[in-house]
């Protein structure tokens, strides 16, 4: 039985990594997905490579006319709104005393207030379409506090807590919409091995000194699978840490 069958759900970052993982999993398993990057030429090659069932658009996720555009053109292509996984960030390795506004603001933007655009302009449509599941990807690192990823940090701290006030409000709303948060530790992506790159440089990494697993895009994705399907029904506001155990080295 395809678990996410029929239901239609924008991935936001979905060109890469754990986005593009997300897309690939929904898509088998009967979802119609709508893909959305600022890497536009990555993402449409993966959306014609999942057929008919994936659309890629260009998105920058801190516009806030951007998602208006990817709401419209979502109700336009399949005619309601199931799902949305908030999956868009970006990471500087920065401690607090060496980040400048500019580089804070621009974190900030993307996984912050990315997210709370994507969640304000998805309740409407979801409404309509008679409710649905919003994911917002955390990180482990706004339960570990990493101080060498400060503006990442409170970025993600941010989601944490907007989650749980859009969990409430929505069931308050008795609109059948759901918004829960996952919090990966270390993943096998494209940015998790550019950023061990540039730690190694500077000086020995998180990852090497405390041996942290590793998982793999697809480990993540399969939790996403479940929090857009219908078993977590019963499921809304719950902080959902995928880490292999990390946090406790």
């Amino acid at each position: 039985m395809l678990r996410a069958k029929n239901k239609v759900v924008i991935v936001t970052g979905g060109a890469s990594g754990l986005g593009e993982a997300d897309a690939r999993l929904l898509v088998a398993e009967g979802a119609s997905v709508v893909i959305t990057d600022v890497a536009q030429e990555q993402g449409a090659a993966l959306a014609q490579s999942l057929g008919d069932n994936a659309l890629f658009l260009e998105h920058d996720v801190r516009d806030e006319q951007g998602w208006v555009n990817v709401m419209e053109r979502t109700e336009a292509a399949y005619g309601r709104l199931d799902g949305l996984v908030n999956n868009a960030g970006v990471s500087e390795i920065e401690t607090v005393e060496e980040t400048s506004l500019e580089s804070w603001q621009f974190v900030n933007d993307v996984n912050s207030r990315g997210t709370f655009l994507g969640c304000k302009h998805a309740i409407p449509i979801m409404k309509k379409s008679g409710g649905g599941s919003i994911i917002n990807i955390s990180s482990m690192a706004a339960l570990a506090c990493y101080p060498q990823y400060f503006s990442y940090v409170a970025s993600k701290a941010a989601v944490h807590a907007m989650t749980k006030s859009i969990a409430v409000h929505c069931l308050k709303s008795a609109n059948n919409i759901r918004c829960n948060s996952v919090y990966p530790g270390a993943i096998n992506t494209p940015l998790q091995r550019a950023v061990q790159v540039v730690q190694d440089d500077v000086e020995e990494s998180a990852l090497s000194k405390n041996n942290l697993p590793v998982g793999e895009p697809d480990d993540i994705a399969k939790l996403v699978l479940y929090l857009i399907s219908d078993d977590s029904r019963f499921m809304n506001g719950a902080e959902l840490r995928i880490d292999g155990g990390g946090l406790y080295l």
